[in-house]
């Protein structure tokens, strides 16, 4: 019979606690749950993690811990982040934390398949939804894309952009997800603590005609979002989009 850990229990009991809570509701504090388990404060504190990185639970510095939204979905389809979430019904947004024009290094160049040395356009932003930040942003773009910045704030949309203003649309994109550990400058941007897992989202898109339009770095937050892939098998149309959760 396998030992289940005393941790493992009490994540099982606070679950159990929190079902049918509505989100934002407060839990009870570490000192609460470890008596009200029977347990030690610090068996409180790791389930208490476990379900924060779970996306169950969310903690605020000074306030306590609170059941969390539920986590955002991203389907990976020929769409952009807008898009995705329009269609799961939260309001999207974007914060611009810098544009400007680059010298690319060996890695942006062998990504955008460009000279090294060529200049090359990054976009930096902070996705939203609901006015919650959930993303930090690194787009790789090669140029030329004169005033892009001044129509990146006019239209909201980088692919809207690149589609109205460059007459450029992306055919074919390729994602490379993995797991990362938040750095004190992206726990910082999207306000949530050190080392948290994160999902770490590496696009490349190319034009119908081959071109590389975009290398994006993406870092989504591990307990706010979960991708969904969706495929028929033997074939290379999409499944249709879901409703429901």
């Amino acid at each position: 019979m396998v030992k289940v850990p005393k941790y493992y229990q009490v994540k099982s009991q606070i679950l159990t606690l929190i079902a049918g809570s509505e989100p934002g509701s407060p839990v009870p504090t570490e000192r609460e749950l470890a008596e009200r388990f029977a347990t030690s404060r610090t068996t409180v504190r790791q389930a208490i993690a476990e379900l924060v990185v779970d996306g169950r639970l969310e903690r605020t510095q000074g306030r306590g811990t609170f059941v969390a939204q539920p986590k955002l979905m991203q389907v990976r389809q020929l769409t952009s982040f807008s898009q995705d979430l329009q269609e799961e019904g939260w309001r999207p947004g974007s914060v611009v934390l810098s544009i400007d024009e680059r010298p690319a290094g060996a890695d942006v160049a062998r990504h955008l398949g460009i000279a090294p040395g060529s200049v090359y356009h990054r976009v930096e932003r902070l996705r939203t939804a609901g006015e919650e930040p959930i993303a930090h942003e690194i787009a790789h773009l090669p140029g030329p894309l004169p005033g892009l910045a001044t129509h990146l704030a006019a239209l909201g949309s980088l692919y809207r952009t690149l589609h109205e203003v460059f007459d450029t649309d992306i055919a074919a994109v390729e994602d490379v997800i993995e797991t990362a550990l938040a750095d004190p400058l992206e726990a910082s941007l999207l306000g949530v603590d050190t080392g948290l897992p994160m999902l770490l989202v590496h696009r490349s898109g190319w034009a119908e005609d081959g071109r590389i339009v975009e290398w994006t770095r993406s870092v989504f937050r591990g307990d706010r979002f979960r991708f969904v892939a969706r495929h028929r098998l033997g074939d290379d149309v999409p499944m249709p989009m879901l409703t429901g959760s």
